[in-house]
C-alpha cells in the first residue's frame, strides 16, 4: 500500500514537472498560449484510437508535453518576430526540433521523449526537418505528434490569426496524407474531428 502511495506521488511529481516545462515553453513564445498541452492532449486521444495501452497513451501524452522544448534555444526576437522571418531567421526557428532532441537525450526515465522533440517536423515523404527521415523511419510517437501539432497550429486562434475552420482543416488534412502526416494517424485526427473531440 505504502509503495503504490510513493509511486503515485513520483508520477504526481513528474507530471507537474513537465506541465511546468511546457508552461514555460509556451511562455517564451507568445502566439502559442496553452499549445504544448493541446498537442498533448490530442496525442493520447490519437494513441487511444490507436489501441494503445493506457501506460503508452500516458507516455505519448507526457512526450508530446515536451514535443517544442526545443524553442527555449531560439531567441526570443526571432520567435515572438511579428512580420516575415528571414531566410536566416527561419533556419534558426528550424532547428528547435534538434536542440530539443538534444536537451532530453538524458531523459531516460521516459523511452522515446528525445525522439518527439527531435523528429516532430518529419514529414511522411521525407521533405521535413532536420534529418529528412520518410515513412516509418520516423519514429511512431513523433508522427503521432507531427498530427497534433499541425491539427492545432491550424485550429488555435493565434495573436496574429483566428484558427482555421473545421472544413478548411480537414481539406488540408486530407491533401497532406501521405506528403506531411503518417496517412492511418491523419485518418484518425478526422474521426476525433467528426466526434467532437477536437479542439478542446
Amino acid at each position: 500500500m505504502e509503495e503504490r502511495m510513493r509511486q503515485a506521488e513520483y508520477r504526481s511529481i513528474i507530471e507537474e514537472s513537465l506541465k511546468t516545462f511546457a508552461n514555460i515553453i509556451d511562455a517564451k513564445d507568445k502566439y502559442t498560449n496553452g499549445h504544448s498541452m493541446r498537442v498533448a492532449v490530442y496525442s493520447r486521444e490519437l494513441a487511444k484510437k490507436l489501441d494503445l495501452s493506457e501506460e503508452e497513451q500516458e507516455r505519448i501524452y507526457y512526450i508530446a508535453l515536451m514535443h517544442d522544448i526545443g524553442k527555449v534555444g531560439v531567441a526570443d526576437g526571432i520567435l515572438n518576430k511579428p512580420g516575415k522571418l528571414t531566410p536566416e531567421e527561419q533556419e534558426v526557428i528550424r532547428n528547435h526540433p534538434r536542440i530539443g532532441g538534444e536537451i532530453l537525450k538524458d531523459f531516460k526515465s521516459l523511452p522515446g521523449i528525445s525522439d518527439g522533440a527531435r523528429y516532430h517536423h518529419e514529414r511522411y515523404d521525407g521533405t521535413g526537418y532536420n534529418e529528412g527521415l520518410k515513412g516509418e523511419e520516423i519514429p511512431f510517437y513523433a508522427r503521432i505528434i507531427c498530427v497534433a501539432d499541425s491539427y492545432d497550429a491550424m485550429a488555435a486562434d493565434r495573436c496574429y490569426s483566428r484558427g482555421m475552420d473545421a472544413e478548411a482543416i480537414k481539406k488540408e488534412i486530407i491533401n497532406n496524407m501521405g506528403t506531411q502526416f503518417d496517412p492511418k494517424i491523419a485518418e484518425l485526427m478526422l474521426e476525433l474531428m467528426e466526434e467532437g473531440k477536437v479542439p478542446v
